[in-house]
């Protein structure tokens, strides 16, 4: 790890009303003596079609020692994001590396360039490798924060990785940080896994019930930007400590289980890849399909280099979710014709 890394707090918008938090919780320790560190007058943010990055942005160009906020993507920013600058990005092109040398960008927060769910695992490597090139070459960048994700499988995390260790290796004198994020979840996150656990009939690995770390949408951009205005480097993971059973989670949104075998699961998003029904993607499947001995993501690291700890543990962050898809018209899920598919794929039949 490197230094210690003490910022202000930092004000973040509030997500929707969560309905009533749990108040057997111990609160988050007090942050440490306090000291304003260097701020970048430019910042650069990828992946601003989504809400998270969207979000970020928007905070880092409410702090009074930030100049300007650019926001980089394939696509623009949510309506209603103020102050920020967007750049359309093509990844098969060298747009990005002319936008950080016209800004003369110092900050660069990697948060995604295609936050939709369509986005493959070839794009988003790709877009890494983008950032990364053009952090290296720059001559005004000294500070690269890289969004990682829990949801990912073990092997894309571990290249994602990789490649920011070779960056580190060849310019020691940037400050990077990489940030795994837990599964992303609050009143307006809309994600593989949230659509997931709020089908009619949601699918279940027979004899498995995981358990599931949670980051609340708030928190997520709070860690964002605290890591941004630091000169924190490693690798953290962002998350409630603690874990929830998948089976609460189905109970407490109100969704029918349907047990099946593993086989049966992985049918199901073989025919989901195709387009022929509206089913959790793959992040949302691992999350799901994982057995009792995944490792948990461990949030002290980055509570101790930050001096400050997630405001929501996950059974919080998770109830914030809960209580407000009450107003949510359930999707639609598996029909029968569905459940007869898998039927066939998991017994042959």
């Amino acid at each position: 790890m490197g230094r210690r890394c003490r910022v202000p707090r930092v004000a973040v918008a509030a997500s929707p009303s969560p309905g009533e938090r749990s108040a057997s919780l111990p609160e988050p320790p007090p942050s440490p003596p306090k000291e304003r560190v260097a701020m970048a007058r430019v910042v650069l943010v990828t992946g601003v079609s989504g809400p998270l990055a969207a979000r970020v942005a928007q905070t880092l160009s409410e702090n009074p020692g930030v100049g300007r906020v650019i926001g980089a993507d394939s696509s623009p920013p949510p309506a209603g994001v103020e102050g920020i600058e967007y750049q359309n990005v093509d990844l098969h092109d060298g747009s990005l590396d002319r936008i950080v040398a016209e800004s003369g960008a110092e900050l660069v927060l990697h948060l995604g360039l295609d936050a939709t769910e369509t986005s493959d695992r070839a794009d988003g490597l790709l877009g890494t490798l983008r950032v990364l090139g053009a952090a290296q070459r720059s001559d005004t960048v000294r500070r690269l924060v890289v969004r990682s994700n829990a949801a990912l499988n073990a092997d894309d995390t571990a290249e994602v990785e990789r490649h920011v260790h070779a960056l580190r290796r060849r310019r020691p004198d940037l400050s990077v940080a990489v940030m795994r994020l837990a599964n992303l979840i609050g009143p307006s996150v809309d994600t593989p896994l949230t659509r997931y656990m709020h089908s009619r009939v949601v699918p279940t690995v027979m004899g498995r019930d995981p358990r599931v770390q949670f980051l609340h949408e708030d928190d997520g951009t709070e860690a964002l930007v605290r890591m941004a205005l630091c000169e924190e480097t490693g690798v953290f993971d962002a998350c409630g400590a603690d874990t929830v059973p998948l089976s609460h989670c189905l109970r407490r949104v109100g969704g029918q289980r349907l047990p099946v075998p593993a086989r049966g699961l992985r049918a199901l998003r073989g025919v989901a890849r195709h387009g022929r029904i509206g089913y959790a993607g793959a992040s949302a499947a691992r999350s799901v399909e994982v057995g009792p001995h995944v490792s948990r993501l461990d949030p002290a690291p980055l509570c101790a280099a930050l001096g400050w700890a997630p405001a929501y543990s996950s059974i919080e962050a998770f109830e914030s979710y809960a209580h407000s898809r009450g107003r949510v018209a359930r999707g639609a899920g598996l029909r029968p014709i569905h459940v007869l598919a898998l039927a066939r794929a998991t017994f042959g039949r």
